[in-house]
Protein backbone atom coordinates (compact mmCIF):
# COMPACT_ATOMS: atom_id res chain seq x y z
CA UNK A 1 0.00 0.00 0.00
CA UNK A 2 1.05 3.58 -1.24
CA UNK A 3 0.67 5.52 1.50
CA UNK A 4 -0.31 9.43 0.04
CA UNK A 5 0.16 12.87 2.34
CA UNK A 6 -2.35 14.84 1.28
CA UNK A 7 -0.60 18.31 2.43
CA UNK A 8 2.33 17.84 0.25
CA UNK A 9 2.87 20.80 -1.96
CA UNK A 10 -0.48 22.54 -3.18
CA UNK A 11 -2.50 20.13 -0.55
CA UNK A 12 -5.22 20.29 -2.69
CA UNK A 13 -7.61 18.17 -4.32
CA UNK A 14 -5.35 17.63 -7.16
CA UNK A 15 -3.19 15.11 -5.01
CA UNK A 16 -6.36 13.07 -4.21
CA UNK A 17 -7.62 12.80 -8.01
CA UNK A 18 -3.53 11.68 -9.42
CA UNK A 19 -3.41 9.34 -7.05
CA UNK A 20 -7.01 7.34 -7.41
CA UNK A 21 -5.93 7.59 -10.98
CA UNK A 22 -3.05 5.96 -10.45
CA UNK A 23 -4.38 3.43 -7.84
CA UNK A 24 -6.89 2.64 -10.44
CA UNK A 25 -4.57 2.21 -13.22
CA UNK A 26 -1.85 0.28 -11.54
CA UNK A 27 -4.21 -2.24 -8.93
CA UNK A 28 -2.03 -0.81 -6.41
CA UNK A 29 -3.74 0.28 -3.07
CA UNK A 30 -3.46 3.44 -1.44
CA UNK A 31 -3.76 5.26 1.84
CA UNK A 32 -4.49 8.81 1.82
CA UNK A 33 -4.19 11.08 5.14
CA UNK A 34 -4.28 14.76 5.58
CA UNK A 35 -6.91 15.20 2.57
CA UNK A 36 -6.98 18.46 1.35
CA UNK A 37 -4.95 19.93 3.97
CA UNK A 38 -3.63 22.91 2.25
CA UNK A 39 -7.87 24.65 1.68
CA UNK A 40 -9.44 26.57 4.18
CA UNK A 41 -12.09 23.53 4.54
CA UNK A 42 -9.70 20.60 4.53
CA UNK A 43 -11.02 17.08 3.88
CA UNK A 44 -13.67 15.66 0.96
CA UNK A 45 -15.93 18.10 -0.55
CA UNK A 46 -18.89 16.58 -2.62
CA UNK A 47 -16.87 16.81 -5.56
CA UNK A 48 -13.86 15.04 -3.98
CA UNK A 49 -16.21 12.57 -2.93
CA UNK A 50 -18.28 12.17 -6.17
CA UNK A 51 -14.54 11.88 -7.61
CA UNK A 52 -13.34 8.99 -5.07
CA UNK A 53 -17.30 6.75 -5.59
CA UNK A 54 -16.61 7.15 -9.78
CA UNK A 55 -12.69 5.83 -9.35
CA UNK A 56 -14.16 3.27 -7.28
CA UNK A 57 -16.82 2.43 -9.11
CA UNK A 58 -14.63 1.37 -12.00
CA UNK A 59 -12.17 -0.35 -10.73
CA UNK A 60 -14.38 -2.46 -8.00
CA UNK A 61 -12.71 -0.86 -5.10
CA UNK A 62 -13.37 -1.64 -1.43
CA UNK A 63 -13.39 2.11 0.09
CA UNK A 64 -12.64 3.07 3.92
CA UNK A 65 -13.12 6.75 4.75
CA UNK A 66 -15.50 8.27 1.93
CA UNK A 67 -17.84 10.39 3.61
CA UNK A 68 -17.84 14.18 3.60
CA UNK A 69 -15.33 16.22 5.29
CA UNK A 70 -13.11 12.99 5.94
CA UNK A 71 -9.43 13.55 6.22
CA UNK A 72 -8.19 9.93 5.74
CA UNK A 73 -9.32 7.22 2.85
CA UNK A 74 -8.35 3.77 2.17
CA UNK A 75 -8.87 2.78 -1.86
CA UNK A 76 -8.07 -0.87 -2.71
CA UNK A 77 -9.13 -1.68 -6.37
CA UNK A 78 -10.02 -4.97 -6.43
CA UNK A 79 -9.97 -5.44 -10.75
CA UNK A 80 -8.58 -3.97 -13.50
CA UNK A 81 -10.75 -1.08 -14.84
CA UNK A 82 -13.85 -1.91 -16.63
CA UNK A 83 -15.11 0.17 -19.88
CA UNK A 84 -19.20 1.03 -19.37
CA UNK A 85 -22.17 3.30 -19.02
CA UNK A 86 -21.21 5.42 -15.98
CA UNK A 87 -23.41 8.77 -14.25
CA UNK A 88 -22.01 10.42 -11.60
CA UNK A 89 -23.85 13.42 -9.67
CA UNK A 90 -22.37 15.67 -7.43
CA UNK A 91 -25.67 16.41 -5.98
CA UNK A 92 -26.19 12.92 -5.22
CA UNK A 93 -23.36 13.34 -2.99
CA UNK A 94 -24.13 17.09 -1.44
CA UNK A 95 -27.86 15.89 -1.03
CA UNK A 96 -29.18 18.78 -2.68
CA UNK A 97 -27.63 21.47 -5.58
CA UNK A 98 -23.65 21.93 -5.94
CA UNK A 99 -21.54 23.53 -8.37
CA UNK A 100 -19.05 20.71 -7.96
CA UNK A 101 -16.71 20.65 -11.15
CA UNK A 102 -17.67 17.90 -13.30
CA UNK A 103 -14.22 18.65 -15.09
CA UNK A 104 -12.32 17.12 -12.17
CA UNK A 105 -14.51 14.51 -12.22
CA UNK A 106 -13.93 13.41 -15.67
CA UNK A 107 -10.47 14.01 -15.44
CA UNK A 108 -10.26 11.40 -12.44
CA UNK A 109 -12.07 8.43 -14.66
CA UNK A 110 -10.49 9.63 -18.01
CA UNK A 111 -7.16 7.60 -18.39
CA UNK A 112 -8.00 4.96 -16.41
CA UNK A 113 -10.93 4.58 -18.73
CA UNK A 114 -8.38 5.00 -21.81
CA UNK A 115 -6.14 1.95 -21.00
CA UNK A 116 -8.86 -0.81 -21.34
CA UNK A 117 -10.97 -2.31 -23.82
CA UNK A 118 -14.05 -0.99 -24.66
CA UNK A 119 -15.71 2.16 -24.84
CA UNK A 120 -16.82 4.01 -21.92
CA UNK A 121 -20.43 6.43 -21.98
CA UNK A 122 -20.13 8.64 -19.03
CA UNK A 123 -23.42 11.82 -17.57
CA UNK A 124 -21.48 14.22 -15.64
CA UNK A 125 -23.15 16.38 -13.35
CA UNK A 126 -22.56 19.15 -11.53
CA UNK A 127 -20.74 22.12 -12.25
CA UNK A 128 -19.21 23.02 -15.90
CA UNK A 129 -18.33 26.67 -15.51
CA UNK A 130 -17.04 27.40 -11.91
CA UNK A 131 -13.76 28.82 -9.77
CA UNK A 132 -10.50 26.41 -9.64
CA UNK A 133 -11.50 23.95 -12.08
CA UNK A 134 -10.87 23.52 -15.83
CA UNK A 135 -14.51 24.93 -17.63
CA UNK A 136 -16.06 22.34 -20.03
CA UNK A 137 -14.54 24.24 -22.72
CA UNK A 138 -11.23 23.50 -21.38
CA UNK A 139 -11.58 20.20 -21.55
CA UNK A 140 -12.79 20.45 -25.02
CA UNK A 141 -10.38 22.99 -26.87
CA UNK A 142 -7.41 22.31 -24.98
CA UNK A 143 -7.16 19.54 -22.84
CA UNK A 144 -8.37 16.67 -24.93
CA UNK A 145 -7.03 17.89 -28.21
CA UNK A 146 -3.50 17.96 -26.14
CA UNK A 147 -4.24 14.48 -25.06
CA UNK A 148 -5.58 13.34 -28.70
CA UNK A 149 -1.95 13.94 -30.02
CA UNK A 150 -0.96 10.71 -27.31
CA UNK A 151 -3.53 8.62 -28.46
CA UNK A 152 -6.53 9.61 -25.72
CA UNK A 153 -9.75 9.28 -28.22
CA UNK A 154 -12.20 10.69 -25.67
CA UNK A 155 -14.98 13.55 -26.87
CA UNK A 156 -17.88 15.79 -24.27
CA UNK A 157 -20.74 17.45 -25.24
CA UNK A 158 -22.74 19.87 -22.64
CA UNK A 159 -26.30 19.75 -23.05
CA UNK A 160 -26.63 22.15 -20.00
CA UNK A 161 -23.96 24.57 -18.08
CA UNK A 162 -23.70 24.74 -14.33
CA UNK A 163 -22.55 27.61 -12.55
CA UNK A 164 -21.84 28.38 -8.98
CA UNK A 165 -23.81 27.90 -6.49
CA UNK A 166 -26.28 25.55 -7.24
CA UNK A 167 -24.66 23.36 -10.30
CA UNK A 168 -27.29 21.12 -12.49
CA UNK A 169 -24.76 20.96 -15.48
CA UNK A 170 -25.07 18.02 -17.61
CA UNK A 171 -21.64 16.54 -20.06
CA UNK A 172 -21.83 13.93 -21.90
CA UNK A 173 -18.49 12.02 -22.75
CA UNK A 174 -17.08 9.07 -24.74
CA UNK A 175 -14.08 7.33 -23.85
CA UNK A 176 -12.83 4.81 -26.51
CA UNK A 177 -10.37 2.59 -24.99
CA UNK A 178 -7.34 1.57 -26.26
CA UNK A 179 -6.93 -2.22 -25.51
CA UNK A 180 -3.33 -3.73 -25.40
CA UNK A 181 -2.65 0.01 -27.09
CA UNK A 182 -0.42 2.08 -24.97
CA UNK A 183 -0.25 6.25 -25.09
CA UNK A 184 2.44 7.80 -27.40
CA UNK A 185 4.71 10.06 -25.68
CA UNK A 186 5.16 13.68 -27.27
CA UNK A 187 7.69 16.58 -26.88
CA UNK A 188 6.29 19.90 -26.34
CA UNK A 189 9.48 21.96 -25.79
CA UNK A 190 9.24 24.59 -28.87
CA UNK A 191 6.60 26.94 -28.48
CA UNK A 192 4.40 26.41 -32.07
CA UNK A 193 3.72 29.81 -34.06
CA UNK A 194 0.16 31.08 -33.47
CA UNK A 195 -2.32 30.19 -35.78
CA UNK A 196 -5.52 32.04 -34.88
CA UNK A 197 -7.54 33.16 -31.49
CA UNK A 198 -10.63 32.13 -30.75
CA UNK A 199 -13.10 32.71 -27.81
CA UNK A 200 -16.64 32.65 -26.27
CA UNK A 201 -18.87 34.81 -24.41
CA UNK A 202 -21.70 32.96 -22.47
CA UNK A 203 -24.24 34.07 -20.05
CA UNK A 204 -27.43 32.03 -18.39
CA UNK A 205 -30.67 34.02 -17.72
CA UNK A 206 -29.07 37.71 -17.85
CA UNK A 207 -29.42 40.26 -19.95
CA UNK A 208 -28.49 39.93 -23.18
CA UNK A 209 -25.75 43.24 -23.33
CA UNK A 210 -24.12 41.19 -20.63
CA UNK A 211 -22.65 38.74 -22.91
CA UNK A 212 -22.38 41.46 -25.75
CA UNK A 213 -20.23 43.69 -23.42
CA UNK A 214 -17.91 40.97 -22.55
CA UNK A 215 -17.64 39.99 -26.38
CA UNK A 216 -17.12 43.52 -27.29
CA UNK A 217 -14.44 44.44 -24.22
CA UNK A 218 -12.57 40.87 -25.31
CA UNK A 219 -11.82 42.05 -29.29
CA UNK A 220 -11.02 45.71 -28.01
CA UNK A 221 -8.67 44.17 -25.90
CA UNK A 222 -7.25 41.62 -28.21
CA UNK A 223 -7.39 44.04 -31.34
CA UNK A 224 -5.20 46.31 -29.50
CA UNK A 225 -2.56 43.97 -29.71
CA UNK A 226 -2.30 43.08 -33.31
CA UNK A 227 -4.69 39.60 -31.97
CA UNK A 228 -7.58 39.89 -35.00
CA UNK A 229 -9.68 37.29 -32.55
CA UNK A 230 -13.42 35.84 -33.33
CA UNK A 231 -15.89 35.34 -30.28
CA UNK A 232 -18.86 33.46 -30.02
CA UNK A 233 -21.64 35.52 -28.38
CA UNK A 234 -23.74 32.46 -26.57
CA UNK A 235 -26.88 32.43 -24.57
CA UNK A 236 -26.05 29.09 -22.39
CA UNK A 237 -29.10 26.77 -21.05
CA UNK A 238 -28.81 26.44 -17.41
CA UNK A 239 -30.93 26.59 -14.14
CA UNK A 240 -28.60 29.15 -12.35
CA UNK A 241 -27.21 32.67 -13.12
CA UNK A 242 -23.90 32.78 -14.75
CA UNK A 243 -21.17 34.27 -17.14
CA UNK A 244 -18.05 33.30 -18.29
CA UNK A 245 -15.17 34.53 -21.17
CA UNK A 246 -13.18 31.86 -22.58
CA UNK A 247 -10.50 32.66 -24.90
CA UNK A 248 -8.17 29.88 -26.36
CA UNK A 249 -4.63 29.80 -29.11
CA UNK A 250 -4.39 27.74 -31.57
CA UNK A 251 -1.50 26.52 -33.36
CA UNK A 252 -0.03 23.17 -34.61
CA UNK A 253 0.63 21.13 -31.19
CA UNK A 254 -0.56 22.54 -28.17
CA UNK A 255 -3.11 25.14 -27.61
CA UNK A 256 -3.60 27.83 -25.01
CA UNK A 257 -7.08 28.12 -22.69
CA UNK A 258 -7.61 31.39 -20.77
CA UNK A 259 -11.18 31.91 -18.74
CA UNK A 260 -12.90 34.38 -16.21
CA UNK A 261 -15.78 33.91 -14.78
CA UNK A 262 -18.31 36.78 -13.77
CA UNK A 263 -19.48 37.57 -10.03
CA UNK A 264 -22.37 39.87 -8.53
CA UNK A 265 -21.04 43.12 -8.69
CA UNK A 266 -18.14 42.56 -10.97
CA UNK A 267 -18.66 44.22 -14.25
CA UNK A 268 -18.80 42.25 -18.22
CA UNK A 269 -15.83 44.39 -18.99
CA UNK A 270 -13.62 43.45 -16.44
CA UNK A 271 -14.63 39.90 -16.85
CA UNK A 272 -13.43 40.08 -20.67
CA UNK A 273 -9.91 42.06 -20.44
CA UNK A 274 -8.95 39.11 -17.10
CA UNK A 275 -9.51 36.51 -20.04
CA UNK A 276 -7.39 39.03 -22.53
CA UNK A 277 -4.61 39.85 -20.55
CA UNK A 278 -3.83 36.43 -19.41
CA UNK A 279 -3.79 35.16 -22.82
CA UNK A 280 -1.77 38.13 -23.57
CA UNK A 281 0.83 37.64 -21.17
CA UNK A 282 1.21 33.94 -22.12
CA UNK A 283 1.71 34.80 -25.50
CA UNK A 284 4.94 37.10 -24.54
CA UNK A 285 6.08 34.53 -22.69
CA UNK A 286 8.58 31.73 -23.04
CA UNK A 287 7.68 28.10 -23.23
CA UNK A 288 5.18 25.79 -25.02
CA UNK A 289 2.72 25.53 -22.22
CA UNK A 290 0.34 27.68 -20.55
CA UNK A 291 0.67 27.10 -16.51
CA UNK A 292 -2.40 25.02 -16.12
CA UNK A 293 -1.87 22.36 -19.26
CA UNK A 294 1.23 22.02 -17.99
CA UNK A 295 0.42 19.87 -14.81
CA UNK A 296 -2.68 18.31 -16.55
CA UNK A 297 -0.35 16.51 -19.05
CA UNK A 298 2.27 15.23 -16.38
CA UNK A 299 0.04 11.45 -15.36
CA UNK A 300 -0.61 10.77 -19.33
CA UNK A 301 3.08 11.20 -20.03
CA UNK A 302 3.93 9.16 -16.73
CA UNK A 303 1.94 6.38 -18.83
CA UNK A 304 3.23 6.77 -21.89
CA UNK A 305 5.49 4.57 -23.81
CA UNK A 306 8.65 6.49 -23.59
CA UNK A 307 9.99 9.83 -22.82
CA UNK A 308 8.19 12.82 -23.22
CA UNK A 309 9.08 16.53 -22.09
CA UNK A 310 7.73 19.92 -21.91
CA UNK A 311 8.88 23.62 -21.35
CA UNK A 312 6.13 25.59 -19.34
CA UNK A 313 5.73 29.74 -19.54
CA UNK A 314 5.85 28.84 -15.51
CA UNK A 315 6.57 26.28 -13.01
CA UNK A 316 3.29 26.21 -10.50
CA UNK A 317 3.22 24.30 -7.40
CA UNK A 318 0.41 22.23 -8.97
CA UNK A 319 2.84 20.89 -11.56
CA UNK A 320 5.72 20.03 -8.86
CA UNK A 321 3.04 18.41 -6.65
CA UNK A 322 1.96 16.02 -9.34
CA UNK A 323 5.22 15.32 -10.29
CA UNK A 324 5.59 14.48 -6.95
CA UNK A 325 2.69 12.49 -7.02
CA UNK A 326 3.39 10.51 -10.16
CA UNK A 327 7.02 9.76 -8.13
CA UNK A 328 5.26 7.73 -5.50
CA UNK A 329 4.03 5.50 -7.90
CA UNK A 330 6.77 5.50 -10.42
CA UNK A 331 10.15 6.75 -8.08
CA UNK A 332 12.22 8.53 -10.29
CA UNK A 333 10.09 8.77 -13.47
CA UNK A 334 9.09 12.50 -12.98
CA UNK A 335 11.36 15.53 -12.77
CA UNK A 336 11.45 19.01 -13.11
CA UNK A 337 13.82 21.91 -13.91
CA UNK A 338 12.84 25.41 -13.03
CA UNK A 339 11.95 27.95 -10.22
CA UNK A 340 8.47 28.46 -9.28
CA UNK A 341 6.84 31.07 -10.59
CA UNK A 342 9.29 31.15 -14.07
CA UNK A 343 9.89 29.06 -16.86
CA UNK A 344 10.68 25.19 -16.56
CA UNK A 345 11.31 22.02 -17.98
CA UNK A 346 9.63 19.02 -17.28
CA UNK A 347 10.23 15.53 -18.58
CA UNK A 348 8.58 12.43 -18.17
CA UNK A 349 10.19 8.50 -18.26
CA UNK A 350 6.76 6.64 -19.22
CA UNK A 351 5.95 3.26 -18.24
CA UNK A 352 3.74 2.16 -21.20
Amino acid sequence: MIVIDGSYGEGGGQVLRTSLALSAITGRPIRMENIRAGRRKPGLMPQHLTGVRAAARICNAQVKGAKLNSLELTFAPQSAPQAGKYTFDVAQVAKGGSAGSVSLIFQTVLLPLTLVEGTSRLTLRGGTHVAWSPPYDYLKRVYLPTLARMGVQAKVNIRKWGWYPIGGGEVEATVQGLGKGSLAPIDLRQRDELLRVRGLSASSNLPKHIRVRQEGAALQALRSNGLNARIDVIDAPSKGKGTAVFLWAESEHAPAGFTALGELGKPAEQVAEEAAQDLLEFLQADGALERHLADQVVLPMALASGRSSFTTAAVTRHLLTNVWVVNQFFPGHAHVKGQEGREGLCWIEGVG
